[in-house]
């Protein structure tokens, strides 16, 4: 369920599922993480861009799916996601075409940028939902968005492509129709010959001893709130919410 094509020598992932909003199922998680790591090494293209179909960047996981299964195998596969986007030696543009939502949301704060389009919008739910967040949001949440981070959590509030570029959550806002080709030229722009990006991109990106901190305390919390019964009522909850506007 996701679609995979090169464009100028660029990679582009496109998560296809609008039915769902592009919910990610286990699958379309480790789909993601191969999919970044077989391009990621600069020898077939010259960067990656991850957008989505439909209405929505990714309505993040698929709970319906999740609900029942082991919280922590379930975290594990968003941070091999972040990790590895990490792991790359090319520029990992996103490319939000609508809805950024939980774990997909958080998965976008390790790009090297985000570029949205102005049906952006940013969500992350989980603290309502009994859940904690992953992707290494703990630590790269606040780098981009320094003491807003806590309240952007502990609010759950749904952030528009504007206040989400306000936030720092977003770079730039372009036109919906050129959106993918402004991702695609910003690869370029930075690869082209001549430029140290790769250099760059391992000074400059999230320090990896960090991310894995980060990872470890965040399974850390998943345990908790798995222990504890607040995420599996969360995840009931909300199933039963669409239950009943279905």
């Amino acid at each position: 369920m996701i679609d995979i094509t090169e464009r100028d020598e660029v990679a582009v992932i496109t998560l296809a599922r609008p039915e769902k909003l592009n919910a990610l199922t286990a699958g379309m998680r480790r789909d993601l993480a191969a999919a970044v790591r077989g391009h990621g090494d600069g020898k077939r293209v010259r960067g990656i861009v991850v957008t989505g179909t439909g209405r929505a960047f990714s309505a993040g996981e698929d709970l319906h799916e999740a609900a029942g299964k082991s919280l922590l195998e379930e975290v594990a596969l968003f941070h091999d996601m972040t990790r590895a986007v990490l792991e790359t030696s090319v520029p990992v543009v996103a490319a939000i075409n609508g809805l950024a939502v939980g774990g997909a949301a958080e998965w976008t704060l390790c790009f090297d940028t985000r570029i949205g389009a102005a049906s952006a919008e940013y969500f992350f739910p989980e603290n309502h939902l009994g859940l904690s967040i992953s992707n290494a949001a703990s630590y790269l949440l606040p780098r981009l968005t320094g003491a807003r981070a806590l309240r952007l959590v502990l609010d759950s509030d749904r952030l528009s492509a504007r206040e989400a570029l306000a936030a720092g959550l977003l770079d730039e806002i372009v036109d919906q129709e050129a959106l993918v080709e402004t991702a695609i030229a910003r690869v370029r722009r930075w690869t082209s010959p001549g430029t140290a990006t790769a250099v760059h991109l391992s000074l400059l990106r999230p320090a990896r001893e960090e991310v894995e901190r980060a990872f470890e305390a965040e399974t850390e919390a998943a345990g908790r709130v798995e222990e504890t019964g607040i995420a599996q009522a969360g995840m009931s909850r909300f199933i039963e919410s669409r239950r009943v506007r279905e």
